[in-house]
């Protein structure tokens, strides 16, 4: 299965994007999916995840209040909603799926997110 992610682009620090990871089998079916980020040079960094049997989610410290993990059970599809947008939030993004093996086994390519001060 792949894991296409898209929505990034340039804002301004305040502003707010919404990204989307969609599986390309629609029947595909994971445990938990996951938004991560990564700047070049530093480790990658987890954002959110949401368990797909109950919508449970949890969030990275930096992003705690400002972003929501979100998901569309008809059409596999996971979403984050970043509002307040700073600057540090610059990065790619990642969105990966845990198919129930207690790992993130799958990985969309990344989509660029870039804030402007």
């Amino acid at each position: 299965v792949q894991l296409q992610a898209y929505g990034g682009g340039l804002v301004q620090a305040g502003g707010s994007l919404r990204l989307s990871c969609a599986a390309s089998d629609r029947t595909f079916s994971s445990s938990y999916m996951g938004w991560f980020r990564q700047v070049p040079g530093k480790e990658r960094e987890f954002v959110a995840f949401i368990r797909w049997s109950d919508g449970r989610t949890h969030y990275g410290d930096s992003v705690q209040g400002r972003f929501l993990i979100s998901r569309d059970s008809a059409k596999n599809t996971v979403y984050l909603q970043m509002n307040s947008l700073k600057p540090e939030d610059t990065a790619v993004y990642y969105c990966a799926a845990d198919p129930g093996t207690y790992e993130y086994t799958y990985w969309g390519q990344g989509t660029q997110v870039t804030v402007s001060s």
